[in-house]
């Protein structure tokens, strides 16, 4: 197994055309401030695969998002990332982040005196290595804004400033649209949406669902999968993974909740 040259700052961007394996999690372990969080998760994604992780709050979820994408709060104490055949492990967000992956928060930041517009001409700059001029970047982003309903006015706003729940959700949809991920690793994005909203975001998402980008959506409602059907539905626990099904698995847990899961996780 080849493991990513954490020196090299240049893009990598390889032809997905002949690979299955996306990103593969083996007994991944990872604590904050001394905190064992996740305690062995093991998930494999493949090209143009779409998982959906569910589980209650407090089980882990968000914090299994933040280590993929490399955030340094969180320390891995065992078991390895590997995305597109490469060891990430010790990568940095930003090199994670060149590489193709990409993180939709729960909670989008605020950044004041940055543009929506200016925060996207660097991203995809360094994502692509190609220095975008303004112009060529705007009628990128505003034939984007059509397609996902938000007002091209946004595109000269500060970044998330002012923006409502499900402005700041379809402003993360807008910058995958731009970026083009090859993986998305969406935290919660349903939380605190209505349902036009949702509606909205979710179709975006739809949109950029192709046969090598892969999708693993967090949720701990069923609401979003009724717009975007999932190929796995994973239930997670205590920081793992504890039983995987098909789209089915989505509809039994809204119907009957975590509780089963629950009782079984605790006697495994």
């Amino acid at each position: 197994m080849s493991r990513l040259n954490l020196a090299d700052t240049s893009p990598r961007l390889p032809n997905l055309a002949h690979m299955s394996e996306l990103l593969v999690i083996d007994d991944l372990h990872a604590s904050a401030e001394g905190v064992e969080i996740l305690k062995g998760v093991d998930l494999t994604v493949n090209s143009g695969e779409t998982h959906a992780i569910m589980g209650p709050n407090g089980s882990g979820k968000s914090t299994l998002a933040n280590v993929l994408l490399g955030n340094p709060a969180y320390t891995v104490t065992k078991g390895s990332i590997t995305y597109r055949g490469e060891d990430i492990t010790e990568a940095t967000p930003d090199q994670r982040g060149r590489a193709g992956m990409f993180l939709g928060f729960q909670y989008p930041e605020e950044i004041p005196g940055v543009s929506v517009v200016n925060f996207l001409r660097t991203a995809l700059s360094s994502r692509t290595g190609v220095d975008y001029t303004v112009l060529e970047l705007r009628l990128k982003v505003v034939d984007a804004m059509r397609e996902l309903e938000i007002d091209p006015g946004f595109a000269d706003r500060y970044l998330n400033e002012g923006f409502s729940g499900g402005e700041r959700k379809r402003n993360e949809v807008l910058q995958m649209a731009v970026l083009e991920p090859d993986l998305a690793v969406l935290d919660e994005t349903d939380s605190g949406l209505d349902i036009d909203a949702l509606r909205i975001v979710a179709e975006g998402v739809s949109r950029l669902r192709n046969d090598e980008r892969g999708f693993v959506l967090i949720t701990h409602y069923q609401r979003m999968l009724d717009y975007i059907t999932p190929d796995v539905v994973h239930v997670f626990l205590d920081g793992r993974i504890v039983a995987s099904g098909g789209p089915e698995l989505a509809d039994q847990i809204e119907d009957a909740g975590y509780d089963h899961y629950r009782s079984g996780a605790a006697t495994s």
